[in-house]
């Protein structure tokens, strides 16, 4: 069964629509009038805020968060024959960045619950690869390579257990560049008896935030690289500009010097005065917008718990949730259709949605390069059949909200076994 695709003008809820204020539009043409467009005071301004807001000590602002996660593991040191343990279940930015040195990912099961990255398999992995085991699969797994980090993603903005995290990284030697493109604002707490830690104050190496269209807060294109280590985030800086050893604004201004010197084959990840005009406005109502997402979440997991064909997303009195996804699972043995045509009714109805995502080993890239087999992956292998993420943005109105839960209800309904 098939559905024909719908033009924008029919889809009735998005799956998401920017939340931009006067505020946002005022300042970039603010920006337009300075004269002053690229990398400059804004940015600082943007960065500066930004590292509060997060307690984290220093915050480099680059183009996007596949930059800061790019940026992180250089300044980490990640080479050529080097190995890397990171999610299957992510973004292909999360994996890329270790091709893009030369270096292997070894890819990790989810959690069935969360969908972060297990632990558990990230140590059975581990061992797999240093034992020779999974060689096997592909003469790329050389068990002489050595497994020097691990880039967790907090899935739809639900932290991992960051002492669990550490604790691992601690004991098998290994950095962690922290995946957070879904994770601001979030937290983590390990019991009611512990205060709150931000995502990014002092939870990885390194932590990358996403500034894209459609995350938690925007500034179009965009990210933020945050770190306690001041030689790191010198290293992250400098390489963000051809690794040049003054950037343009302090090259340009009154009291800047003309001349510069090239300490490293550096990359052109700056961030534009133009985008971080929008991001210093919306990281000023970020909590807010947050609050705003808690809410239709809420709303959502109040009128959908009765629908017993659907499985919720999970929450934890330990965790501020940014609820940057609201990924509801099917549960296929209770419908007569599949994740791929209850999609194509959810859009006859007018709904948009998305899937967070093909995991990374069901690629042609990964299974042709490295070989991994579904086998080796099977929680994510069977769980990513059943994911549909719902529409979830701060302006959502009372009848959009309504209208996504009367048509999942209803598709559900008219499907049941």
């Amino acid at each position: 069964m098939s559905a024909p695709n719908l033009s924008r003008s029919e889809i009735k809820v998005p799956f998401f629509r920017p939340f931009l204020g006067q505020a946002e539009t005022e300042e970039v043409l603010d920006t337009l009038r300075s004269g002053w467009l690229t990398t400059g005071e804004k940015v600082k301004r943007f960065e500066t805020n930004f590292g509060a807001a997060v307690r984290g000590r220093h915050a480099v602002a680059v183009n996007s968060c596949t930059a800061a996660l790019h940026l992180a593991v250089e300044a980490l040191g990640l080479k050529a024959g080097q190995a890397v343990l990171v999610p299957t279940m992510t973004f292909a930015a999360t994996a890329e960045v270790v091709r893009y040195q030369g270096a292997i990912p070894i890819l990790v099961d989810c959690d069935p619950e969360t969908l972060n990255i297990d632990l558990n398999d990230a140590a059975r992995k581990l061992e797999q690869f240093r034992n020779g085991q999974l060689s096997s699969v592909s003469g790329s797994l050389n068990p002489d390579i050595r497994v020097v980090g691990i880039i967790p993603a907090h899935v739809g903005g639900l932290m991992l257990p960051i002492d669990e995290l550490k604790a691992f990284a601690k004991k098998e030697g290994l950095w962690i560049v922290e995946d957070a493109a879904h994770s601001f604002p979030a937290a983590w707490r390990k019991s009611s008896n512990d205060s709150w830690q931000q995502c990014g104050e002092d939870t990885a190496d390194v932590s990358c935030f996403s500034f894209y269209a459609n995350k938690t807060i925007t500034t179009g294109e965009g990210g933020m690289a945050v770190t306690t280590n001041p030689d790191l985030a010198d290293r992250i800086r400098m390489m963000s500009l051809h690794g040049l050893s003054h950037d343009a604004w302090g090259r340009y201004s009154s009291g800047g010097s003309w001349d510069y010197k090239i300490a490293a084959p550096g990359f052109k990840y700056n961030l534009t005065d133009i985008a971080a005009s929008i991001g210093i406005h919306q990281l000023a109502r970020a909590e807010s917008m947050r609050q705003e997402r808690e809410k239709i979440a809420a709303i959502y997991a109040d009128q959908l718990s009765s629908v017993k064909s659907v499985t919720l997303p999970p929450s934890d009195p330990n965790r501020v949730h940014s609820w940057h996804l609201f990924p509801i699972r099917l549960n296929l043995d209770q419908l007569t259709i599949d994740r791929n045509v209850f999609i194509e009714e959810l859009k006859l109805a007018g709904v948009g949605c998305s899937v967070h995502w093909r995991p990374l080993h069901l690629h042609p890239y990964y299974e042709e390069m490295f070989g991994w087999g579904q086998e080796l992956l099977p929680v994510s292998t069977a769980v990513w059949q059943r994911l549909v993420s719902l529409p979830l943005f701060p302006g959502m109105t009372n009848s959009e909200i309504q209208h996504v839960v009367d048509s999942v209800s209803n598709i559900c309904r008219r499907s049941a076994l």
